[in-house]
């Protein structure tokens, strides 16, 4: 058995990586037409930060492990082919805005029907809305190859950050199909490490609802405690003392009950509003619109965030420095994806801050392209004012004490560990006074910050 994988992203990667590591027997080969994604894939520094990940490269590359941009002959090679490429939401036409943009899937599934010899397992990996295996499907059928194949959904259920446990470990890897002989041919892969009771099978259908569903119900949790979070600042009630509360009750449980200033991430917000676009067009209005409010609370938390850190300051954040820390979606991950730093700082900039921003894993160029697409139009166009602001009103900096230096606020964003174990003596020496420290995913020592003379304020706490 041979298998390749179109789309070297961080699903297609990791994903292969693991497999090849877990299945030396199996050739696994990744290819992208990113050549510059493809080079760093094959080097010491790979695209993807991931805990664990390039222990996991190191071991299968140049055994069993290859990444390469020539699509066709990995497509030719393979008996099984797994379809990552991305699927990000539509930003013109019908459905803008919420719908998926399935143009690159529709390119990967010509390409494999133009090529394509014999019989191939075609497998959906990206993210996809129901009944899209249906196209998938007829596209395949139209090739003129001769090829014949089956289509299949295995939605992934990584989260980054902690993707190699997810997939060393995971809680269930789903697998649907019409195919018995397929699905048993893709099982037989996952169960050389996942035990079979862990392996479930459904038809097409369930199987690409349920990846929606699930990233639904996971960021519907995260809005939830975000909501009651603006309660108990108005309250005097401890967000975190909330949760715990109603984490013990079994029928609810403790998971992503973490008030923050937002959830990021490729998924969340795409799937949401995927979903939403599902539902309208099959008339559900009532259902769109109790779905559609996950993703409006999270843009009120991270416009909130804002608001509250101008108001504090005095009404005006004009030409003072405000340190962020953090720039990435979610700690242990370099992907900046809908990250909530990102809107901050836009709406902060708006507002004329000076902003010094250090995240330890995400480069310049890429926070300098985030704040630029923030702050364009759906045509990609950008004002004369909000390119200068970027250009002169932000600073790339190389640590937090950096950032910290001569600044008014320090706004903790992203909840890297780093940022627990700072001295804060130190930086409170070195900030302009009243030193304030906004924190917005409630990793600091509130008590202690505040015996030093910080002034801080977390998500769901009363004020110092």
């Amino acid at each position: 058995m041979k298998i390749c994988c179109i789309g070297a992203g961080y699903v297609g990667g990791p994903t292969m990586a693991m497999i090849a590591k877990q299945c030396p027997d199996i050739p696994v080969h990744v290819v992208d037409l990113n050549q510059e994604r493809i080079d760093a894939w094959n080097s010491d520094s790979l695209p993807i930060y991931e805990p664990g990940l390039d222990e996991v490269v190191r071991e299968a590359r140049g055994r069993n492990l290859k990444f390469s941009t020539d699509v066709d002959a990995a497509i030719t090679e393979a008996d099984i082919i797994f379809m990552a490429v991305n699927t990000p939401t539509k930003t013109f036409g019908v459905g803008a805005g919420r719908a998926a943009n399935l143009e690159f899937v529709e390119k990967c599934a010509r390409r494999i029907a133009e090529v394509a010899e014999g019989h191939k397992i075609v497998v959906e990996k990206s993210t996809l809305p129901v009944r899209t295996a249906e196209a998938i499907k007829r596209i395949l059928g139209a090739g003129a190859s001769g090829a014949t194949f089956d289509v299949l959904s295995n939605p992934e259920f990584l989260a980054e950050g902690t993707a190699i446990d997810d997939l060393l470990d995971p809680d269930r890897v789903l697998i649907g199909g019409e195919s018995t002989e397929a699905i048993e041919a893709l099982v037989n892969v996952y169960a050389r490490w996942v035990p079979r009771e862990q392996i479930l099978t459904t038809n097409l259908w369930s199987s690409e609802l349920s990846k929606l569903t699930a990233n639904a119900f996971l960021a519907q949790r995260v809005s939830s405690i975000n909501a009651i979070s603006a309660l108990c600042e108005a309250t005097e009630a401890d967000v975190d003392e909330v949760a715990r509360a109603i984490g013990m009750d079994s029928r609810i449980g403790p998971k992503f009950l973490k008030a923050s200033v937002g959830f990021g991430g490729s998924c969340f917000q795409k799937d949401i509003l995927n979903l939403v676009y599902l539902c309208e067009h099959f008339g559900l209005r009532e259902v769109a619109a109790y779905w559609e409010q996950v993703v409006i609370m999270n843009d009120y938390q991270k416009r909130r965030f804002a608001e509250g850190i101008c108001r504090t300051m005095f009404s005006t954040v004009s030409d003072k420095k405000i340190a962020v820390w953090g720039f990435a979606f979610k700690k242990d991950t370099n992907d900046t994806r809908e990250s909530a730093a990102i809107y901050v700082c836009r709406d902060l900039l708006r507002e004329r801050a000076r902003l010094a921003i250090y995240d330890p894993q995400v480069p310049e160029a890429k926070i300098r392209a985030d704040l630029i697409a923030s702050m364009s139009n759906l045509a990609g166009e950008i004002s004369d004012l909000d390119r200068s602001l970027v250009e002169k009103n932000v600073t790339i900096v190389g640590d937090g004490y950096e950032a910290a230096k001569d600044a008014h606020a320090i706004a903790v964003l992203t909840e890297w560990d780093e940022f627990k174990t700072l001295d804060y003596k130190k930086i409170y020496g070195t900030m302009k006074a009243p030193a304030f420290v906004f924190d917005g995913r409630n990793v600091v020592d509130r008590k202690r910050l505040t015996e030093i003379g910080f002034e801080v304020f977390g998500i769901g706490k009363s004020g110092v």
